[in-house]
Order: structure tokens, then sequence, then C-alpha cells
């Protein structure tokens, strides 16, 4: 039997999540919906699904699951809306581009105690679960996670209201690694380099430290004002071991040398077929992150941009 998914959101990110999706033998994507109609439909005809007008009409289908790959600012109404009529979702990260908005979507899926799954996926990654693996061998001592890269094209990227700014929308991903290497962030201190370009308003760069309930500490350092990605991971410091991790390779060094890999999973194919198997009676995989878990990591994303603009020590 066919589980019956529906997809919001058809820019890039949507995009792939369709693609790969239709690619599922046990998959039917009943239909594609977007806020710019012929975004929407021309993805709807790459795929041979139906495009729909809108979400409603969307969700008035008979469905097991939606995804919604929609940038920070569209999000609460959305998921709201889905879990009113009792359907399990897929969100793209961010949750939001600041805090209340997922804090309300969070209390309303506790509510309905519905399935979720977010798209943090690096967290599928056979590598991750290699690192997470000589963390809890070797006690981590220092974090140092970092993003270094560009603008990304779409517009409303460059405006903080919009997308809650890089660390909110980009370096999140390896904030989520740090949380699960090391722990819980229990304390951000962070200072930002404003924005030198016309039109943006996000900053250019931001450093922080990270205090870890562990005892571990931390640094974040992330810019955007490159032409393209210099770096993006973090390394790990542990009693007797170190980790460097970034989506295509892992790097272990312990007394008995260093041993270095690459995936050998697909992470963006993966985290979409780890929700397909929830949404068929399956058990989570151990790397899908549902949005209870998601808002903890996008409290240390926004706890370190609220930092950065009051010059304050936050508490996620």
């Amino acid at each position: 039997m066919s589980v019956r998914v529906g997809l919001v959101g058809a820019g890039g990110v949507g995009a792939r999540h369709g693609r790969v999706l239709s690619g599922f033998d046990d998959v039917e994507l009943v239909g594609v919906a977007d806020a710019a109609p012929g975004a929407a439909g021309a993805l709807a005809a790459e795929l041979g699904v139906p495009a729909v007008d809108d979400v409603a009409e969307l969700l008035r289908q008979p469905l097991d699951g939606v995804w919604l790959c929609v940038p920070p600012f569209a999000h609460g109404e959305l998921e709201l809306a889905v879990v009113e009529v009792g359907v399990p979702f897929f969100v793209e990260k961010p949750l939001a581009s600041g805090l209340p908005v997922a804090e309300e979507v969070a209390r309303a899926v506790a509510a309905a105690g519905l399935p979720t799954a977010t798209g943090y996926h690096w967290r599928h990654l056979d590598t991750v679960a290699a690192a997470r693996a000589v963390c809890a061998a070797h006690r981590p001592r220092l974090v140092d996670a970092t993003w270094l890269d560009k603008v990304p094209p779409p517009a409303w990227w460059a405006r903080r209201e919009s997308s809650g700014g890089q660390v909110v929308e980009q370096l999140t991903h390896v904030v989520d690694l740090a949380r699960l290497l090391a722990g819980e962030v229990v304390e951000v201190r962070a200072m930002a380099a404003s924005s030198t370009a016309e039109g943006r308003d996000v900053d250019d760069a931001t450093a922080a430290l990270l205090t870890f309930a562990s005892g571990a500490v931390g640094t974040v350092t992330a810019a955007c004002s490159l032409p393209g990605r210099l770096r993006a991971g973090l390394d790990v410091v542990c009693d007797g071991a170190a980790v460097e991790l970034t989506e295509t390779t892992l790097t272990v060094t312990t007394a008995d040398g260093t041993d270095r890999r690459e995936p050998r999973v697909d992470g963006r194919t993966a985290v979409d077929r780890a929700f397909v198997d929830v949404l068929a009676g399956g058990a989570p995989a151990e790397g899908l992150v549902d949005y209870a878990e998601a808002l903890c990591t996008h409290r240390v994303a926004v706890a370190i941009t609220e930092s950065a603009r009051t010059g304050d020590a936050v508490r996620p």
C-alpha cells in the first residue's frame, strides 16, 4: 500500500524533497501547493502530479502526511492548519524566523500527539553516528561550530524578519550537531558584525561562546560575506580524542592514530525515507528529529541572535 503525501513549497528545497519522494516506490505524491501558482505548476508537471490551488485544497484530500518546505517567515498558520486536520507533517528547518511561532506550533503538536519530522538531515549520516559514538566514549570538552558561506539567492534570506538571519537559517545544522555530540547548551554570549551590503540587514558575521550543561564550552563562528562556501562543520575536542565533522567527511584522531571516512548514506534522501517509514507504521529511525527536538536547537540559534543583538548573555 502506498503512503499518500502532499507537498507545500515548490522552491529549491521543496523541489528536492518532491523529487526524492517521487522516487520512492511506496509513496504517492498526490499534489503540490505553493504561494506562487507558477512554481507549483512547474514542479507538479516535472513530477507528473497535480498542482493544487492552495493548502486548504491539498488538506481536503486523504493524506498520510504532508511536507512543509516554506521559508522561515511562512511558518505558523500553515503548521496549525495541518495539526487541525490531524495530518502528520515534515517541516524544513528552521522552524520559524523567531521563537514565538515555533513555541506555539510545538504546543499544538504535543496536544495533538502527531508524528512529526524536521529537515536536520545531517543526523542521518553514518559519519554522524560514528562521531556520536566517539563523543560518548571520550567526554567532549570543547566544541567549535562554523559556517562560512555566501548569501543564498532567495531575496527573503537577506532580511532578518524573513529568514531570522544566518545563525537561525543556516548555522542551525551545526548547532544541532553540537547539541547531539556535547549535550544541551545552557548559556550563550554573542556579538555580530552588522551588514555592510545595501538591502541586506542580516549580520555579515557572528561569533559566540557556548556553555554546555556537561561542563564543555564551545565557540560559534558564522559569516555570509564570502563568494562561496568555505567551511561548514564542527570540531569537537574530547578527553583523548578529536572529531572533525562536515557533511562530507569525518576525521577522528585518537592515540591509535587518525581515521578519515566519508558518509555512505545520502542524508537528504534518508531523512525523507525515515519519515515515510514512520507514516507507513514503522518506528522512528535514530536520526529522525521531531518537532520538539528541533525546537531545542531552534532555541539555541535564536538565543545566539538575541545575545548578539542585546550584548547580554542569554539562556536558551
